[in-house]
């Protein structure tokens, strides 16, 4: 009776042909969807980079290293970019003590580009993305909370800004959109603290933001709001006012009596 016997290195090459096979396939259908993201990203890089030739490398260097008018761009990441040149702050129009938010100077597309740039000169902190952005779950207490502790020193209880020192100013939060709120955390911008994951997560930004997005909406049914500083700033409004009136009363007395 005739044994069937299979070569030893028969099952070896079945196992090179289904795998060659696999790989030429996979190979077919990657050139067929990744060439089209990669020349995207490549060209909004490159334009990024000829933004930055032509506007930003004045102060930062060719290469981005810094100079003496502005910092190195290396490793700061694309959302302190997206933040400084979304919000008007860059470029600056003039050395000053501190870059205010003001009418950009350039269009989404050419931020976006100048962002993509910038990040590929070292790792930093990311674009947010609108995920990062959802407030669904957020816990307004916990933001109320977390605001209070991390940011109402500088930007006030009510986030309506306040006086730092030399000549600096925290800025209004009442303007700000979720994705600006964020890249300020994690990019730290100017005299602010970078709250990195480690410092407050992912979740907690998301309260804070949320809370903030809460004292926008707030209205003053009672009148002026006084800048919300509270009942010290209301007192001496009402004192002032007050003293203006009686004033006023005295002097018409003064004045009928003669």
């Amino acid at each position: 009776m005739a044994l069937n016997k299979r070569h030893p290195a028969a099952l070896f090459a079945v196992l090179a042909v289904a795998l060659g096979t696999t790989g030429v396939a996979y190979a077919a259908v990657s050139n067929q969807t990744a060439p089209k993201a990669t020349v995207q990203s490549q060209t909004q890089v490159e334009q990024g980079k000829q933004l930055f030739l032509e506007g930003c490398s004045s102060c930062h260097g060719l290469a981005a290293q810094g100079g003496s008018d502005g910092p190195s761009l290396i490793g700061v990441g694309a959302a302190a970019v997206d933040f400084q040149v979304g919000t008007g702050r860059m470029p600056l129009a003039a050395p000053g003590v501190q870059a205010m938010p003001s009418m950009p100077s350039y269009n989404e597309e050419e931020t976006a580009a100048l962002a993509a740039f910038i990040a590929t000169l070292g790792v930093g902190p990311a674009i947010p993305t609108q995920e990062m952005l959802d407030t669904s779950d957020a816990e307004l207490a916990l933001g109320g909370e977390l605001f209070r502790t991390n940011c109402a020193q500088c930007h006030g209880a009510a986030g309506t800004g306040g006086a730092l020192s030399q000549g600096r100013i925290a800025p209004n939060l009442m303007d700000s959109n979720a994705k600006y709120l964020y890249e300020a955390m994690v990019s730290g911008p100017q005299s602010m603290p970078l709250f990195s994951d480690q410092t407050l997560t992912e979740q907690d930004k998301k309260d804070i933001i949320a809370y903030v997005e809460e004292l926008q909406k707030n209205v003053s049914p009672g009148g002026a709001t006084l800048g919300r500083l509270g009942p010290v700033t209301e007192g001496l409004f009402l004192f002032i006012a007050g003293l203006g009136v009686l004033i006023v009363a005295a002097v018409w007395i003064g004045a009928k009596s003669k």
